[in-house]
């Protein structure tokens, strides 16, 4: 049974690209003898275009509402912008990529191996054109209010009433600092304690998709982990200041109901937060990598960390139940095979998950 759940508001002119018919189905079923939608979110990072052995054909199998990539879409890592609109080609017509872009909408952002080079950031010279293969890889139309800004960030907003989902996108790329590295050696990062992730007006955008939302649930797409903070890689945490801002800008504008979701690791896990001023524990689910994992697992320290992290090749899951009193969110680390290695389920009617 299909139920509809339809509202969409993106002033990137989303229903131009993503949508021949303005309609998104969820899952029905019953729960407590009650008729219930089901919205299913499908995610993922860090898929190099030429592997074979992709993981499409698994997402398929989940018949998710939703496909959102999170980064590293493709593994470019060129200033040659004719090789990287090839290298999104050829990730764009694998046949069952092209099955999911017919069956669900795709949206996303992007990292640095899909925007630049490795750990690239604001001073790639190339980011226009760039921003613009990229764009064309998700089927942006040339109308949409996401050019007409630097960057890539933007929102969207699924559901009616009291269902209502808003996802926001970040730009990590654009507008990052430069990350230090001891004796400019990139194989491990020191704060950054100056520097800034998102840029002015980013920030600005940020803050007011938060305060001005009625969405009941919340999120928020970061292409690197915010709240990990214990290992010397990419992560939020490499400038301090904006880490610290991006809280205080959650404690101050207390969106309901939020969920942050990364990539970028080649690892997965889930960490959680019980933020002062907060009224709900702050998630970040990591799913990485869709070809590229770990060749080796190793331990790395994670203070945060809920459960174990992920060494196989993997994608995420946050499935949405609508309760009366709000959301039951189960978020899902699969694999292969349809293997679920991680689970978590967070009650945001109950509130009972601090």
């Amino acid at each position: 049974m299909y139920f509809v759940l339809h509202e969409i508001k993106n002033k990137t002119s989303v229903s131009k690209i993503l949508f021949t018919a303005a309609f998104i189905f969820c899952f029905c079923t019953m729960v407590n003898g009650q008729n219930r939608a089901i919205y299913k979110i499908a995610f993922g990072s860090c898929s190099e275009q030429r592997d074979p052995d992709q993981m499409w054909a698994e997402v398929l199998r989940q018949k998710p509402n939703l496909w959102m990539w999170l980064g590293d879409n493709i593994y470019a890592d060129t200033h040659n912008m004719d090789s990287m609109r090839a290298y999104y080609s050829r990730q764009k017509n694998q046949p069952d990529y092209q099955k999911m872009k017919q069956s669900f909408p795709i949206i996303g952002t992007w990292d640095d191996h899909d925007y630049a080079s490795n750990d690239a950031g604001k001073f790639f010279s190339k980011k226009n054109e760039s921003k613009e293969n990229f764009l064309e890889f998700l089927d942006i139309p040339p109308d949409a209010d996401v050019r007409k800004h630097e960057g890539v960030y933007q929102s969207f907003v699924f559901g009616t009433g009291k269902q209502k989902i808003k996802i926001i996108l970040l730009d990590t790329r654009s507008f990052r600092d430069t990350v230090i590295a001891p004796n400019g050696k990139g194989n491990g990062y020191v704060p950054n304690p100056e520097g800034d992730v998102l840029g002015e007006a980013q920030w600005l955008w940020l803050e007011n998709e938060l305060r001005n939302s009625d969405a009941r649930l919340h999120i928020v797409v970061s292409s690197i982990q915010f709240l990990a903070n214990d290992h010397v890689f990419e992560k939020w945490g490499n400038f301090p200041k904006a880490r610290q801002r991006m809280m205080d800008l959650l404690v101050k504008s207390k969106p309901t109901n939020t969920i942050i979701v990364s990539g970028d690791r080649h690892v997965a896990e889930l960490s959680k937060l019980n933020l002062q001023g907060l009224s709900y524990p702050l998630y970040d689910l990591t799913s990485s990598s869709l070809t590229r994992p770990w060749a080796e697992p190793r331990f790395e320290k994670n203070s945060l960390r809920v459960g174990n992290m992920i060494y196989e090749r993997n994608y995420g899951i946050i499935m949405v139940d609508w309760g009366k009193k709000g959301p039951m969110v189960t978020l899902q680390v699969k694999g292969k095979n349809n293997a679920v290695y991680l689970e978590e389920k967070i009650d945001f009617g109950g509130r009972n998950n601090r």
